[in-house]
C-alpha cells in the first residue's frame, strides 16, 4: 500500500496487540461525545482491511450504550481501548492514535469532531474508510 506504513500498537499492559496500515503523518480526529472527551480518544479511522488484531482477542470486553452500533472494545484486564468499531464507519475500525507505538508515527493533524452535528460530522469524514 503506497504512502502508508505498518504502526503497532496496544492496550496499557500488553495483553492486546495490533496492526494498523495509514501514513506515518496521522490524520486524526478528536471527537467531543461523552466517551471520547471523557477517554481522550484521538480517532484514526480505517477500513477493516487496514487492521489487523495480532494478539488478545481473549482478553477484550465490549461495551455498548445509546443505539448500540458502536462496539467500544477495551482491554479486561487493563481498561484501556486501544481500538473499537465506531458508529460512524460500522465497517471499519477508529484505532486511538494515543495507543500506537511511537517509532512509525512522524507527526499527527488534529481536527475537531462535532459530535453535536454528528449527520454533519460523519458526512464529512465519509471517505475515511474507504478500502
Amino acid at each position: 500500500m503506497s504512502g502508508t506504513v505498518c504502526h503497532h500498537g496496544g492496550c496499557h499492559c500488553g495483553r492486546v496487540r495490533f496492526e494498523v496500515d495509514a501514513p506515518a503523518h496521522l490524520e486524526v480526529l478528536d471527537c467531543n461525545c461523552s466517551i471520547c472527551r471523557m477517554t481522550g480518544f484521538l480517532h484514526l479511522i480505517v477500513p477493516a482491511s487496514r487492521f489487523r488484531l495480532v494478539s488478545g482477542a481473549d482478553d477484550l470486553s465490549e461495551y455498548t450504550f445509546n443505539t448500540g452500533a458502536a462496539r467500544h472494545l477495551f482491554c479486561r484486564h487493563c481498561g484501556i481501548k486501544s481500538f473499537y468499531v465506531p458508529r460512524s464507519h460500522p465497517d471499519g475500525f477508529s484505532v486511538n492514535a494515543r495507543c500506537l507505538d511511537a517509532e512509525t508515527v512522524s507527526g499527527m493533524t488534529v481536527t475537531a469532531f462535532d459530535d453535536a452535528d454528528r449527520v454533519a460530522a460523519t458526512a464529512a469524514i465519509a471517505h475515511l474508510a474507504a478500502g
